[in-house]
């Protein structure tokens, strides 16, 4: 992910956002994921394998049509970089 999509994520981070393709490793079926602010997603899909979740396939879907979607190696890029800023409002 190149710096500015990333700082185009960041600025984002308030936007509603919705998350595709988890899989809940516990009880072995597609996870529903609600709604929530795009910085919120970033961390649960960059944090989601300790809480027993598989990502591989996940996608956060953000912005007006056309926008790029997100995958797991992006969330946890961008978790990576901007940490606690994403989660700020």
């Amino acid at each position: 992910m190149n710096e500015d999509a990333m700082a185009a994520a960041l600025a984002a981070r308030n936007k509603d956002a919705q998350i595709l393709g988890v899989f809940d490793t516990t009880t072995e079926s597609d996870a529903t994921i609600g709604s929530r602010r795009l910085g919120e997603a970033i961390q649960f899909v960059a944090n989601a394998s300790i809480l027993g979740y598989d990502v591989r396939a996940a996608m956060v879907m953000y912005g007006k049509s056309g926008t790029p979607s997100l995958r797991a190696r992006d969330c946890e890029q961008l978790w990576a970089k901007y940490g606690e800023a994403l989660l700020r409002q």
